[in-house]
């Protein structure tokens, strides 16, 4: 596992420095990326993809466990150096992981080939939340999502009603998965250190999950999410209009962020459908 000293060797010796607009912050605490690692019960043989590898501490402790590592990394920097360190034994890919907002890249998807997969990673900040619902509402053979975040994301995605970060990245992973954070990661634990701290959080489907709606439910149910929450503070009547069968225990006078899960989910089931939007598949534009 690579030290700190050696991170910042690999990249002196490029002449290059940690980059701000790819969200660079190096996890170097050795104790935190095994806590990662455990928490993943990663299994020899078994497919990991991570995103946004850096240098490759992380990239090189999966593969000593026997992972079959599928890194993607968007920067042509730490792309040469994961390639010259582990380049043949795992499978690189170069460039975003994400198609927009709402999909895995291609290149990233004939990777992954169909195959059941977990993902481990320290995750790009502005990569995280629409990575994290992409893969919690439309890739079923994603067995599981082990990650470092910003602990404010990590607050949104654990939030409960009548909070402020109760939103649809909060709905839309508990709705499906179930979400338990695995550790608070200070900013020291990573170079160079950022000015938030983060955390690391396991996200895992529901047993139930797939039996909940078919996919284009889920669609339709993420668009009618970023309808009601564009406009949080409203009430539901003045959002959606009066004239509803309105569920049991909502009324028009609530607000969106006062409902539960369970609440929201019927009240998305008794509307017209919510127009298409441009925003992220947690609901943002």
């Amino acid at each position: 596992m690579q030290t700190l000293t050696e991170i910042k060797a690999l990249l002196a010796a490029r002449g290059i420095r940690p980059k701000h607009r790819f969200g660079q912050n190096f996890l170097h605490d050795h104790n935190q990326l095994k806590k990662l690692i455990d928490a993943a019960r990663v299994a020899p043989g078994e497919v990991v993809v991570e995103v946004g590898p850096g240098t490759g501490t992380l990239t090189e402790t999966l593969v000593e466990a026997g992972a079959r590592v599928i890194a993607c990394e968007i920067d042509a920097d730490m792309q040469a150096i994961v390639r010259e360190r582990v380049g043949e034994r795992i499978t690189l890919v170069e460039g975003d992981c994400l198609d927009g907002k709402r999909a895995l890249s291609p290149a990233l998807l004939d990777a992954i080939g169909g195959r059941p997969f977990v993902l481990v990673a320290n995750l790009p900040y502005g990569a995280a939340s629409p990575l994290m619902a992409i893969l919690a509402t439309r890739h079923p053979t994603c067995r599981g999502q082990f990650v470092t975040v910003q602990k404010e994301v990590a607050d949104r995605v654990r939030a409960k009603p009548n909070t402020r970060d109760y939103g649809p990245l909060t709905i839309i992973l508990q709705r499906y998965c179930t979400v338990r954070e695995i550790g608070v990661v200070p900013p020291g634990c990573f170079w160079p250190a950022p000015d938030v701290t983060s955390a690391m959080l396991a996200i895992e489907p529901r047993r139930d999950a797939r039996d909940l709606e078919p996919a284009a439910d889920v669609e339709r149910f993420e668009r009618f999410l970023h309808s009601v929450f564009s406009k949080r503070r409203k009430q539901l009547g003045s959002i959606l209009g009066r004239d509803l069968a309105w569920p049991a225990g909502v009324r028009p006078e609530d607000r969106p962020e006062a409902l539960t899960i369970e609440q929201l989910v019927e009240l998305s089931r008794a509307v017209p459908d919510a127009p298409p939007f441009q925003g992220d598949a947690t609901g943002e534009q």
